[in-house]
């Protein structure tokens, strides 16, 4: 993104390119799900999503960073909560990329039937592989062309369907609500219905990675926007659908399903006209992965959680070794899947939806642990509560219909954790190591040497980092809070507490005291007391980072009140603790 701010289209198209993209094959996986009743589970979700544009929007608002429930549980819970986020976004990105690509793929086989839908998935994930290398990340301007287009092109279909229906009558959607209902009930048909369709909301949560980009006041109405088309275009597509398509057709279309449709009701002209548009829409989204993605692990590398390798740039400042990962992993998705959009949809639900879950729950914590926090609205305890449980049906709803599918996410999910925890440990797994190499027996005794003088190197490097805590002249207790933060969340033994004090003030002799005490609490950490004259502002923070080389991210604050001048996301990163 360039340096200049985006407005409320411009941001709305970023990110509804993505989730408005789903309508292309959200109606015809609810349908199987739900048969007649699948526009009722599309409701079901609309209504779910309103409740979360309040709860992203207190959250966000709250916190106005970039990296989505990440950062959220960052600033709100320990580093190896907010990690095990960050494997769930970084699993629905490429879920993302995969299935978008796939179905994009399948609408363009659409058009040019005598290709391997397979291979040119392939082939254009590779493409966009190139385009991020090379330093291309989305484009405001293509973004809201291509949102305008999708846009035309759905209401184009739903006037052709409308037009249809009004000239062959209603017999076949009469015929459809005569047809047994699928699993037993109307509210079991619903159920699972409602947990295939909450695919359709897929990409809500795009928005709080690019924040720091968009105006201020610009994201709640990307919230507003994307809840109004997808409230529209998803029941109300699946309803035409059902006056048009026999349910039992549409199992065998689903993965170029709106091009049938349009076949149905309009020709090949209008078939064409979607398929184009499904293909430009669906590519916008593998591009938003790549770079949503992109951001996501370069954070995760700052705060030492994945290691510094990952940071190599090219000569166009491209950290092209993540994005080479990621595709790596998007293909691996691929082969597992074969490219099946069951078993692609079931990982980016799963995926998807514990993220959501993850964004509830910090909403929860945000509430209990950063009241003072101002926050431009507040989502109802009571709301927050019922948006979670309706999220937790989803899961359950998805897993139950195919269990096996648990298995494909879970391929990706536990490894994942267990790589980053492995970073979070990293310090007591050398110690570990070199305990080990000691107790080895003396013919090794060189080899062991060198290994844990190597080790003992790559230690001494973790512990040299410094961290800073900006503070307001607290007390021991408030200190105490911040050193037990430090060794249970970061691998270092030096830390820099800094008070900010007026010209005409001096250190409170109390809290010096305060800070002897706690310095001898802790022998192994390397505790130095700084004050500085004059007034803590973001262009105090920046320097103070450039001059003593501590990036902002390691730098803390406590909660700050409705008196405080600044907004969280103006001080560059600096994460809340207390």
């Amino acid at each position: 993104m360039s340096s200049k701010k985006l407005g409320e289209w411009s941001a709305t198209a970023i990110c509804g390119n993505d989730i408005t993209s789903s309508c292309l094959y959200v109606s015809a996986l609810a349908i199987v799900a739900a048969g007649q009743y699948a526009w009722i589970a599309l409701l079901l979700v609309a209504a779910v999503l309103y409740l979360f544009r309040k709860i992203y929007g207190e959250v966000v608002g709250a916190l106005p960073l970039n990296g989505g429930a990440y950062n959220v549980l960052l600033n709100t819970t320990t580093k190896s909560n907010a990690s095990i986020a960050a494997c769930l976004t970084i699993l629905s990105y490429m879920a993302t990329a995969v299935i978008s690509s796939s179905e994009a793929m399948h609408y363009l086989h659409h058009i040019f039937p005598h290709f391997n839908v397979n291979i040119a998935t392939f082939l254009l994930l590779v493409l966009f592989l190139g385009l991020t290398i090379q330093g291309i990340s989305e484009s405001a301007v293509v973004a809201l062309i291509i949102f305008i287009f999708h846009l035309t092109t759905m209401m184009l279909l739903i006037g052709s369907c409308i037009y249809f229906v009004s000239n062959n009558g209603l017999s076949i959607l009469v015929n459809n609500f005569h047809l047994p209902t699928k699993n037993g009930s109307i509210l079991t048909a619903i159920f699972f219905g409602f947990s295939a369709a909450m695919l359709g909301i897929s990409g809500f949560e795009s928005s709080s990675n690019f924040v720091e980009e968009q105006k201020r006041g610009v994201f709640a109405k990307t919230l507003r926007n994307m809840w109004v088309a997808v409230s529209i275009l998803n029941p109300l597509i699946a309803f035409l659908v059902i006056c048009i398509i026999p349910v039992s057709a549409v199992e065998s279309h689903q993965n170029s399903f709106l091009s049938y449709v349009g076949t149905l009701t309009g020709g090949k002209w209008l078939s064409t006209i979607i398929s184009i548009n499904a293909v430009s829409v669906l590519s916008g989204a593998v591009l938003t992965s790549f770079v949503g993605v992109n951001g996501l692990i370069k954070r995760m590398t700052l705060d030492r959680i994945l290691p510094n390798y990952f940071l190599k740039e090219n000569k166009r400042g491209s950290t092209y070794r993540i994005l080479i990962l990621f595709f790596l992993l998007c293909c691996s998705v691929l082969l597992v899947t074969r490219g099946e959009l069951g078993p692609l949809a079931a990982v980016y639900a799963l995926s998807f939806l514990t993220v959501m879950a993850s964004f509830a729950i910090g909403n929860i914590l945000l509430k209990l642990r950063r009241s003072r926090l101002p926050r431009p609205e507040n989502a109802r305890p009571g709301a927050v509560i019922i948006a979670l449980f309706a999220i937790m049906l989803a899961l359950y709803g998805t897993v139950q219909a195919k269990p096996q599918y648990l298995l494909t996410f879970l391929q990706y999910f536990i490894p994942s954790v267990l790589i980053i925890l492995a970073m979070l440990m990293r310090n007591d797994i050398m110690h570990f190591i070199i305990n080990v190499m000691q107790s080895l027996s003396k013919g090794y005794k060189k080899y062991t040497v060198v290994r844990q003088r190597e080790l003992n190197q790559n230690l001494k490097k973790l512990y040299e980092q410094n961290f800073v805590f900006f503070s307001k002249g607290d007390d021991i207790a408030t200190l105490n809070k911040v050193m037990m933060y430090l060794h249970e969340n970061e691998v270092t033994n030096r830390i820099k507490i800094v008070t900010v004090l007026d010209k005409a003030t001096h250190p409170d002799p109390k809290f010096l005291t305060d800070f002897d005490t706690l310095d001898r609490a802790y022998p192994d950490v390397d505790m130095e007391y700084v004050t500085i004259i004059g007034e803590f502002t973001p262009e105090l923070v920046e320097k103070l980072s450039n001059d003593w080389n501590i990036p902002k991210n390691f730098m803390f604050i406590s909660s700050p009140g409705e008196k405080f001048s600044y907004r969280v996301d103006e001080l560059g990163g600096v994460r809340l603790i207390l």
